[in-house]
């Protein structure tokens, strides 16, 4: 297997940590993106130790803010001239509240959406250098409990629910990333391919941090024990990052234990699909057009217009 440049959002844990540790252990390079520093690089240092590759960096970013989004991916070429895999697994469900950002854009629907989306662009230049490219977009079953989808209400201000933000946002980036292999194709990328995971309940710590409600929170905590392992929820997005069964396999919902899934095309047209590309890309847009020079979450510094 040759060695791949491998970057993973929300690897500090979970999914994410198990997904990096197990291709670190294959010598790959692999990038992991954390929010925290001291806890991204206690990671980065513990994979190093356990798997004796030192081909393991980091990347600090909070998918919250989009500017950070432009940040990171802007660090990640200052270091590396290729990227063979992208693996967006970072996600979210919040409060019962609606939150906005300090952007002024809901929570789920930035760092669900938004946040893979605007990545994905800003490195497509990069994936676009490797000879074998792959996208790998971690949705959920709950693509299935977001309800239908309302276009003139993209931010959740009249119809909020913690579970219908994200079962709406992981709805979309499943539309999104159908798309994306169009845009790729009329860009001559053929060696691009994009695929799409649901890892099932797994035993971590997503949505126990978030108050989303009395008896949601009682549901999530009798759960997760019974739930998979880290490590079996991680084996289909190692499968689809590294895998030769997979080399021009595209478009494609995979569950767990690497097998075809189906998703809910309940609300899906071409049209709609189209809709909620080109919501994206207005409100991403501005970031694709600007060099971020310096983030600290609060202030940033750009060059460009905003």
């Amino acid at each position: 297997m040759k060695s791949k440049i491998i970057l993973i959002t929300g690897a500090t844990g979970g999914i994410g940590k198990e997904t990096a540790r197990a291709l670190a252990r294959q010598g790959h390079t692999v990038v992991i993106h954390g929010r925290n520093k001291v806890k991204t690089q206690q990671v980065c240092e513990e994979i190093k130790s356990e798997t004796g590759n030192i081909k393991v960096d980091m990347l600090l970013a909070d998918l919250l803010l989009l500017s950070d989004v432009k940040y990171m991916a802007d660090e990640f070429k200052k270091k590396y001239d290729r990227l063979d895999v992208l693996i967006n697994n970072a996600g979210a469900m919040m409060n019962k509240n609606r939150e906005t950002t300090k952007e002024g854009l809901e929570k789920t629907i930035v760092v669900n959406l938004l946040a893979p989306f605007l990545l994905t662009e800003l490195l497509l230049d990069v994936l676009a250098k490797s000879p074998s490219a792959r996208i790998i977009n971690v949705s959920s079953e709950m693509h299935k409990r977001g309800g239908k989808p309302d276009f003139k209400d993209f931010q959740l201000e009249n119809s909020y629910s913690c579970a219908r933000a994200y079962g709406l946002a992981k709805l979309y980036l499943i539309w999104i990333s159908r798309h994306l292999i169009t845009e790729i194709k009329e860009k001559g990328l053929g060696h691009v391919t994009v695929n799409f995971v649901h890892p099932a309940t797994t035993n971590t710590n997503f949505g126990l941090d978030s108050d989303k409600g009395f008896l949601a929170n009682l549901i999530f905590r009798v759960v997760m024990p019974f739930s998979l392992t880290p490590e079996q929820g991680a084996e289909t997005s190692i499968y689809l990052a590294t895998s030769d069964e997979v080399e021009k396999v595209t478009g494609q919902y995979y569950g767990t234990k690497k097998k075809l899934a189906k998703v809910d095309d309940k609300y899906y047209s071409a049209e709609n699909e189209k809709i909620v590309w080109d919501y994206c890309k207005q409100i991403t847009g501005p970031y694709l057009d600007i060099k971020v020079l310096a983030t600290d979450g609060n202030l940033t510094i750009t060059e460009g217009i905003l």
